[in-house]
Formats: structure tokens, C-alpha cells, sequence
């Protein structure tokens, strides 16, 4: 289990496989046409992701939130953060944060990274809000991406 606040994450099984998969798209829905092109959470093995990364998902029955990290030497990677759009606006994204930098804290990582399309300038600017700095632009072929970063300070 993964707490931070009133939030409780438990790590996701094959039986959340397609719930998972299912709140993914809805979640990233709007980016797409925001983005013009298909978002990069979507575009991917959700098998590999399963086995190769940490997924959590909210202790609730019906599955509201999803946080998939990816622990690596120097710092813990938030790879995706999606909430159910019926549950947007109600705080479960700020709580989500807080459990990756929990679990980093766990993992005696002081850094979060993460990154998000450039023209999703109102995840940039939440991001931003909740701590996180622009470290660099990174500019794809069919898309930019803003890598952010936060320093969690010292660790107890």
C-alpha cells in the first residue's frame, strides 16, 4: 500500500489489467485533441508496463485514479498520472503527487521526474504549482515535451 493523506494506492494486478487500460483512455482523451496526435501513454504495451513498472491504482472498488512510476537510480519517473474524468477536479491528482513522492522517499530517491506535451500549458502550469520546475524542452518529431523535475530536499 501506498498512503499519502487520505489517499490510499494499492500496486495493481492482472485483475486491474483492463480497468487500468480503460481509465488510461479515458483520462488522456482530451490531451488528444489537444496534442493533434495520440498521447504517449496510449501508445504503448500495457503488458510491458505492468511487468516492467510500478502501477497503482486507488483501493477503491471501482478503479479512480492510476499512478505509474518508474524507479530508476537517481530519481523515481511519474510515467503517468490519469484520473477518471468523473473524478477530475476532486484533489485525487494533487494526492497522487504526493504518493510519488512518497514512494520516492520510499525508495531514498530525492527527485521526481516526469514529462508532458509543452502545449498542455494547464498541465505545465499544475505541474508547476505542485512543485515541479521545467528542467528542459525536448522536441520530437510529431511532438514537444516538457521534462520537469522536483527536488524532494533532504531525506529522513
Amino acid at each position: 500500500m501506498l498512503i499519502a493523506g487520505d489517499l490510499v494506492l494499492r500496486r495493481a494486478t492482472s485483475a486491474d489489467f483492463d480497468a487500468v487500460i480503460a481509465l488510461q483512455r479515458a483520462a488522456y482523451a482530451r490531451n488528444r485533441g489537444l496534442l493533434g496526435v495520440e498521447p504517449m501513454p496510449l501508445m504503448v504495451d500495457y503488458e510491458t508496463i505492468f511487468r516492467d513498472y510500478e502501477v497503482w491504482v486507488t483501493a477503491d472498488r471501482a478503479i479512480a485514479g492510476v499512478l505509474i512510476l518508474e524507479p530508476r537510480a537517481d530519481d523515481l519517473l511519474i510515467w503517468s498520472i490519469a484520473t477518471d474524468p468523473t473524478n477530475q477536479k476532486a484533489g485525487l491528482g494533487h494526492a497522487m503527487l504526493a504518493a510519488a513522492d512518497a514512494r520516492a522517499r520510499e525508495l531514498g530517491l530525492g527527485t521526481v521526474r516526469l514529462y508532458t506535451g509543452t502545449v498542455l500549458r494547464h498541465l505545465v502550469d499544475w505541474y508547476a504549482r505542485n512543485g515541479f520546475a521545467v528542467e528542459r524542452i525536448e522536441e520530437l518529431s510529431d511532438r514537444s515535451l516538457t521534462h520537469m523535475v522536483k527536488h524532494l530536499g533532504a531525506l529522513s
